[in-house]
């Protein structure tokens, strides 16, 4: 007689509070694992960019070069490369063992909310607030963007990039995901603004923060509504939002100064006390931006901390 396999156990939440890191930069604007999760970046107010080793609570480097606060960053999958972006309305491009700067990119008419590499770290994709998203190469000397997606009609405020598709959120409350392959544009309205969206690890579903407190999933293609998520406070600032490794719950940052999880398939929050009272009782104000890698999970706060939480096994 066969006997059923067990249930796989749920993976445990970040709760513990394993390191504080000071990061001097005035208030920081974004957070990021690198390719690998061993590393991190901080973008300042002050206009710096820093590398961490968060786990070691070490300052690797910092990257001066933009003319006002550092929006976002991403690095390449081989971590040796960094972009970024900024109110300066730049993207700027730089080496990471050196820290000098490679190339800087200019065309855009407004600041530069979000950026990311495709997979190969040839071209950089940034999104702005004068509502478009343009494509940037990295190997070529051409000032001009190689592609300009000026769809939206308002500002971009989140962008992610998968093998072969781009996912845009806009202030205009539409999700945009252009499909490199079938040369196709997919548009959901949502109805609120939006402030962050990102792909399912297992890439069927987006993830979709907006405006009006709801995190919504949406099956990628046919844009059916899957979920929505509530119970946390989003009304007037940018909050990212992500999935854990597994898909298995949800993660968001909220005003109210707390970080809040969710069970993807049930729909509850879980786990929301336990973690953000240890960052509250770190004295962390409101959390505006959130990132896990694995069991991982890094915040910030608007004030000038950087936490490193983990869970508790």
């Amino acid at each position: 007689m066969a006997f059923p396999e067990p249930k796989p156990k749920k993976p445990e939440l970040p709760q513990k509070l394993l390191a504080t890191l000071e990061c001097k930069q005035g208030a920081i604007r974004a957070v990021r694992f690198n390719a690998d999760g061993n590393y991190c970046l901080t973008c300042g107010s002050d206009k710096s960019l820093k590398l961490w080793n968060p786990h070691k609570g070490t300052l690797l480097k910092t990257y001066c070069g933009h003319g006002y606060e550092v929006l976002d960053a991403a690095g390449s999958f081989d971590n040796s490369q960094l972009c970024s972006c900024g109110a300066d309305k730049t993207v700027v491009l730089w080496d990471v063992a050196t820290g000098q700067v490679i190339r800087k990119f200019r065309g855009h008419a407004g600041k530069v909310n979000c950026v990311q590499f495709n997979e190969e770290a040839t071209v950089i994709l940034s999104g702005s607030i004068d509502s478009s998203v343009r494509c940037w190469d990295c190997r070529s000397r051409r000032p001009d963007p190689i592609q300009i997606l000026n769809e939206a009609k308002d500002g971009i405020s989140s962008l992610k990039v998968s093998d072969y598709e781009i996912l845009t959120g806009s202030v205009d409350g539409r999700v945009r995901r252009y499909d490199l392959r079938a040369g196709e544009l997919c548009a959901d309205y949502i109805g609120s603004p939006i402030t962050c969206v990102c792909f399912s690890k297992d890439g069927q579903c987006t993830l979709v923060a907006s405006l009006d407190s709801t995190l919504r999933l949406l099956d990628k293609d046919t844009g059916e509504l899957l979920g929505d998520y509530t119970g946390h406070k989003n009304v007037t600032y940018k909050m990212d939002c992500c999935l854990s490794e597994r898909d298995t719950h949800i993660g968001s940052c909220s005003e109210d100064g707390k970080v809040y999880f969710w069970d993807l398939v049930e729909l509850m929050q879980v786990n929301e006390r336990a973690l953000s009272q240890a960052v509250l009782e770190a004295g962390v104000g409101f959390n505006r931006c959130y990132y896990q890698f694995g069991d991982y999970v890094l915040l910030h706060a608007h004030v000038k901390n950087l936490k490193l939480c983990r869970p508790n096994n």
